[in-house]
């Protein structure tokens, strides 16, 4: 099964208006469909229900993270519940409602599954151009050399949706900004698989490079504020604390004062690679 995988003859996601979803996630009985067989670790597309609710989503079990190097080994779906905690917290609304729970595997995180059901070509925000062929609604990232295709530019939309979720990528520390990570659903844009964020260390690793150097939207410096004070208050930091370590918190808290302060995109760093591989 895809990420956007067909869902047992239900042609699309329910409406999820009116629901509690949280409640739904947190509390409804979990009736697996089927393994997404894209994703890097485990992870499950799943139904949840609660009397007459019926949600779909994605269950990721601790049981079956991979080892990484760089994170603690089975923080990856606490990760997953701290960075909507902080996008909930600021204001930022890229990040589908996601919850840390028990389920048939384990405890992991659950999280709605938002865009359709169907299968459906990748993302037109972000692409690989032709260099002589760029547009000047969308902005290069980095030129690469393609053995069929020559000279392109990976670049992106200069889209006020995508330039908010790379100020939020920037919070989160993301080590993980792929184009198949992004969701378009009518107007809206969703952003998804939050596992690599919060490392202490610089991990900064996206395709959204587009605006480096500028400053930030007036929107985004507002929301920086408002996760700033949140982050001064003790539901948010108990939270988190549940979740990630007190380093991790602690650089989370500087990084936010850090990018209200300076009030710019970051620049990619030169010591490392910026970019996630793959790029989709």
């Amino acid at each position: 099964m895809h990420r956007n995988g067909r869902g047992r003859g239900e042609a699309a996601v329910p409406d999820a208006a009116g629901l509690d979803v949280e409640q739904v996630l947190e509390a409804g009985e979990i009736e697996v469909e089927g393994r997404l067989v894209e994703a890097s670790n485990l992870a499950l597309r799943v139904w949840l229900t609660q009397g007459d609710q019926r949600l779909p989503a994605v269950y990721k079990p601790i049981s079956g993270e991979r080892d990484l190097w760089d994170f603690p080994d089975g923080t990856l779906a606490g990760r997953e519940r701290a960075t909507y905690l902080v996008a909930r917290a600021g204001g930022w609304t890229h990040i589908p409602e996601t919850v840390l729970r028990d389920g048939p595997l384990g405890s992991g995180s659950v999280q709605r599954w938002v865009g359709p059901l169907e299968p459906t070509d990748p993302i037109s925000l972000v692409r690989l151009d032709p260099v002589r062929e760029l547009e000047s609604s969308f902005l290069p990232v980095v030129a690469l050399e393609l053995a069929d295709d020559g000279p392109v530019a990976l670049c992106h939309a200069d889209d006020p949706r995508l330039a908010s979720l790379a100020v939020l990528d920037a919070v989160l520390n993301n080590a993980d900004r792929k184009g198949s990570h992004l969701i378009e659903d009518g107007d809206h844009l969703w952003a998804i698989d939050h596992g690599l964020t919060f490392h202490p260390h610089a991990k900064l690793r996206t395709i959204l490079w587009g605006w480096a150097g500028d400053p930030f939207p007036a929107d985004d410096l507002q929301r920086l504020a408002r996760l700033d004070a949140a982050l001064a208050e003790p539901d948010l930091i108990a939270a988190l604390a549940a979740l990630l370590t007190p380093v991790e918190v602690t650089a989370l808290r500087n990084r936010v004062s850090r990018l209200a302060e300076e009030g710019v995109f970051p620049e990619p760093p030169q010591d490392r690679t910026p970019l996630p591989w793959p790029l989709w």
